[in-house]
């Protein structure tokens, strides 16, 4: 669900605090009101979720203080300043100090609604913006994120850890829609230059010429290229196979300047190749050789078994909350069906597929099976041609079965043995199988 952003109110004067909230709050808004900034100033910090409506004029700290204080304590946090009419030149002042905008006494309410609308999604903007910087830094966050326990997501993640300690530049390489922008962005977060800088770019999404600005200069507005902005840090080229041969020289001559450590570390991402070439023939044979010492493989999503039951029954649980409605009941047969799909599009195609069955089971209709046939008439056959031993499907049924009703119990070992009408000591045995712990629930 989205974020609800709060307006916190601060004017000494008591009918106009209860008139703006009485509107704002009749607007959807949540409000907070105050007497004074002081007051204010002791619920109001860096990160608040929501903005500020302030009178300039208050006793003891005044509206001018009060925005110096605020915009110390967190420079991106809207504050929309109250004025009367003889105020105006200080309010101007105020929009110079990091005001978001101001209101002449006596203000039409919906003008008050309007700006304030737009300065919640301002916020919103910024706080969103904030958190993902902050998880896109935090190594464990993002290992997290790279769910599943098949051998082959257990490679990769120990992949990620030994590699991310290193200090040679590494090739990622997979199918589409495998995770590997996310594992590049882990690799720098577990490894020493997380505190760096982590720019990335897509060789693919310019002409020759602006690539060759932007990665080596001159920029046409004097800013930094972004080798240089990467300067001690990590710089992750997207879609490297579509560097031409020229910015592939350049490349390898700044590599070749930078000797062993490299000052700045070099991820490479492949995106396509025909199954015909490797990257040997897609990148000269110099730069393969750098850039290649390193690799990593993210597994296609049709060789992780339960990982797939596993990754649509969160996906499926994250989309529910944001909607605000039930996670679809997988029944066996459409179990059986995601894990026999060929998922061409990979975690980006069950994601898309997760969100359809939420949103389908809001409304009471349609099915699992229906939305593969759906993706079937675009991607090829629904089914792979290699088949599995029935005992994997019913495993892997179960699993997912059991994994799902300690979710939604909460760990509480006597209601899941209630509904699945299982005797303890089968239970215990079953989760002691599948390696599931009830302290993961709990």
């Amino acid at each position: 669900m989205a974020r609800a952003m709060k307006v916190a109110i601060v004017d000494d004067e008591a009918d106009m605090r209860q008139s703006i909230s009485q509107w704002l709050a009749l607007s959807g808004f949540e409000t907070e009101t105050y007497a004074s900034a002081e007051e204010a100033l002791k619920s109001i910090g860096a990160d608040y979720p929501g903005v500020v409506v302030s009178d300039i004029r208050m006793p003891g700290m005044d509206g001018m203080a009060f925005l110096k204080r605020l915009m110390s304590l967190d420079g991106g946090l809207p504050v929309i300043m109250i004025t009367g009419h003889g105020d105006v030149p200080m309010a101007v002042e105020a929009m110079r100090i990091g005001a978001f905008d101001f209101l002449e006494k006596p203000f039409n309410p919906e003008r008050m609604t309007e700006l304030t609308k737009k300065a919640t999604q301002n916020r919103r903007l910024t706080l969103d913006s904030r958190a993902l910087r902050r998880e896109l830094s935090d190594g464990t966050i993002l290992m997290q994120k790279l769910i599943g326990s098949s051998a082959e997501m257990e490679r990769l993640r120990e992949d990620i850890l030994d590699l991310g300690q290193a200090d040679g530049h590494v090739l990622i390489d997979g199918e589409t829609g495998t995770g590997k922008t996310l594992v590049a962005h882990a690799l720098h977060a577990v490894g020493p230059r997380a505190s760096k800088k982590f720019v990335t770019i897509s060789c693919a999404a310019w002409s020759e010429d602006q690539l060759a600005a932007r990665l080596f200069g001159p920029m046409e507005d004097g800013g930094a290229p972004l080798v240089e902005e990467a300067r001690g840090g990590t710089l992750c080229l997207e879609d490297i196979e579509s560097l031409s041969h020229g910015l592939q020289s350049r490349l390898l001559t700044m590599i070749n300047e930078q000797g062993s450590p490299p000052e700045t570390r070099i991820i490479a991402i492949v995106n396509e190749h025909a199954p015909d070439k490797t990257l040997e023939d897609i990148l000269r044979p110099d730069l393969f050789y750098r850039l290649g010492a390193l690799t990593i493989l993210c597994p296609p999503l049709r060789a992780r078994g339960e990982d797939i039951l596993t990754l649509f029954t969160r996906l499926s649980e994250q989309f529910a909350d944001e909607y605000g409605c039930d996670a679809p009941q997988v029944a066996a047969q459409e179990a059986a069906q995601l894990l026999q799909a060929p998922w061409p599009g990979n975690v980006r195609q069950l994601v898309n597929i997760a969100e359809r069955a939420v949103l389908q089971n809001r409304r009471g209709s349609g099915s699992i099976a229906s939305l593969l046939m759906a993706d079937n008439e675009a991607t090829g056959p629904a089914l792979t041609t290699e088949g599995k031993p029935l005992k994997d499907y019913v495993e892997a049924f179960e699993r997912m079965l059991i994994d799902n009703t300690m979710r939604r119990h909460k760990g509480s070992i006597v209601a899941v043995m209630e509904e699945l009408c299982l005797p303890r000591r089968t239970l215990n045995e079953k989760m002691a199988k599948y390696s599931l712990s009830r302290a993961d629930y709990t």
